[in-house]
Order: structure tokens, then C-alpha cells, then sequence
């Protein structure tokens, strides 16, 4: 069953559209990603330009992050006091990052940024993100855990504006978790994703916060921040395809709340790895597509000389 994407100008299959929304929904669940790093991809893999992919991904991600914040709240796991600050540097962030891709947009190559920010960013966070699960998974086996370091303490700790953040245990200068928020607020413009594959890793290593509550944390200001995004891109891009976010929406906040019991089940360790190697994949398909040789390649020079 086929349903046609205004913006997008395409017919997709309805139920293809729904089952990849609800496996994203999982997955914003399970590690407290907003998934757009596998949505936005995956449009583009069936067909979707590129622009209208980042736009639209932005409201399933809204969908999917609300769903997995409200179960982790009742858990207790959600630090909302250290979710404004990064929400703070979020909103700037996708300011500046909208603009840059109204830019691009105008001269004919975001396409091109957007498949790039991917490789690179996947690439360099899910090979860290890898290697550090693989050691903490090896070390576990072998009963050599003990009470690691939970957060190093470089420079960056010594900085003025310091916050207390009781839920997280944490107290450190305001500007990290700022500059963190700003950072996943240009990739959420520019790549159409909540940026959870990046503050997830980051708020673990960098800021030292529990991984029980990174999750339900990273989720809340995503949701903020995608809005935000969703709401420029309308605006200033006109790229949101309603119907498509629309289908998208349903299913991942069914797939969310599956995705959260899922994750409460699984250790640390074995969730940080898995999605590791999601992003790897994912990372490697998109670098492949930019080598290899395209089909068509002539036909836009032929469609020009007539």
C-alpha cells in the first residue's frame, strides 16, 4: 500500500514508513537517542531528498522523545535542572545551525553537508563508543571492575559558573553542559538529528553523570531542541513533510515505550555497544554511497544540453 509525500514528491510504502518509525522509536527508548543518526539516513536510502529527510525527522524525533522521557520520569531517571542547561545551548544552537543550512540550502549543497556530517561524526563517535564497551564488557568478564574513575578531571572541570546538579551527583561549571547542548543543536539543524549519539557519549565521559539517568536527561532536552528545529525548518526551509512526520510519529512512540522497558533489562556495557555498532553501520553505508559511482551519472549534463 502506497501513500504519496507531498513534499517529498514520491510514493513510499505505508507500512515500510511505520515499521521504521517504530524501530527508531525503540532504539530513542532503549539508549535515549532521538535515532534521527538511523532515520534520516534511512529516508534517504528509500528516496527521500536529502533536505526534506533532516526537516521532517526533526517532528518523529519530538514524538519519540516525549514518549521515552514521560517512562523514564517515572522511573525517577530524568535530571531537569542539568536538562535546561543543555536545553539552553540546544536552542542557540539550532539557531545557528538552521542558518547555516538556509545557506547551503540556497547555494545546491546541503546534500552533500549533510552526508559528510554524517560519515564523520559517526564514524569518529561510534569507534570510541566501541572500543570503550568493548574494554568495560572485556573487563567485567574477567572480574577486574573496580570503582573506575567515573569522570577524569581535565582542564575543562576548572572552569568558572559552577552548578550543583543534586540528581546527577554532579558539581561542575555550567559552560560544559552548555557548550554540549550548543554542539548537539547545529547537528540537530544540519543532520536532522536529536543529537542523542552525541550527548549520550558525551554526558557519560565528559560530564561524568550516571548512565541511568543520561538516558531519561538526553531525551528531555532533545525534545525542546527538535521542536525548536522542526519549527526554523518550516519556517525558513519549507522541507517538513507533514504526512511523512506524520506516519513517522505514530509508530515511534509505540516502538519508545517498548524501547525503554527493553533498556531498563540491559547493562550499561551492552546497550553503550550496541550502539556503537548501529552507528558504525549506519556510518559505513553512508560513506560507501559517496565512493561508489552513482548509476546516472550523466544524466543531469545530458538533461542540460537539450
Amino acid at each position: 500500500m502506497s501513500v504519496y509525500l507531498p513534499i517529498a514528491e514520491i510514493s513510499v510504502n505505508l507500512f515500510l514508513i511505520l515499521g521504521m518509525g517504530g524501530a527508531v522509536g525503540l532504539l530513542s527508548g532503549m539508549f535515549g537517542v532521538g535515532g534521527g543518526f538511523l532515520m534520516t539516513p534511512l529516508l534517504i536510502f528509500i528516496g527521500i531528498p536529502p533536505a526534506v529527510a533532516v526537516a521532517t525527522e526533526a517532528n518523529q524525533i519530538t514524538a519519540a522523545s516525549v514518549s521515552g522521557v514521560l517512562a523514564h520520569w517515572r522511573r525517577g531517571n530524568v535530571d531537569f535542572k542539568m536538562g535546561g542547561v543543555l536545553l539552553a545551548g540546544g536552542i542557540l544552537g539550532s539557531g545557528l545551525g538552521t542558518w547555516v543550512f538556509t545557506v547551503l540550502k540556497n547555494m545546491g549543497q546541503v546534500d552533500l553537508l549533510i552526508s559528510l556530517s554524517y560519515v564523520i561524526f559517526l564514524g569518529v563517535i561510534g569507534s570510541l563508543m566501541f572500543v570503550e564497551s568493548i574494554n568495560a564488557l572485556i573487563k567485567t568478564k574477567k572480574g577486574t571492575t573496580r570503582r573506575k574513575k567515573l569522570h577524569q578531571h581535565y582542564w575543562i572541570h576548572g572552569l568558572p559558573f559552577k552548578m550543583r546538579f543534586r540528581k546527577s551527583k554532579l558539581y561542575i561549571s555550567a559552560l560544559m553542559p552548555l557548550g554540549i547542548g550548543t554542539l548537539v543543536g547545529i547537528l540537530s539543524a544540519i543532520m536532522g538529528v536529536g543529537g542523542g549519539f552525541v550527548m549520550v557519549p558525551a554526558m557519560i565521559y565528559l560530564l561524568g553523570m550516571p548512565t541511568t539517568v543520561v538516558i531519561g536527561t538526553s531525551l528531555f532536552q532533545i525534545i525542546f531542541v527538535t521542536a525548536n528545529v522542526t519549527l526554523l525548518h518550516s519556517i525558513n526551509t519549507q522541507t517538513v513533510d507533514v504526512m511523512l512526520a506524520m506516519l513517522l510519529m505514530s509508530s515511534a512512540v509505540v516502538g519508545a515505550q517498548i524501547g525503554t522497558r527493553v533498556g531498563t533489562k540491559m547493562k550499561g556495557e551492552q546497550l553503550r555497544s550496541l550502539l556503537a555498532l548501529m552507528v558504525l553501520i549506519v556510518c559505513a553505508k553512508l560513506a560507501f554511497d559517496l565512493i561508489v559511482t552513482p548509476d546516472d551519472l550523466y544524466s543531469l549534463g545530458v538533461a542540460g544540453g537539450h
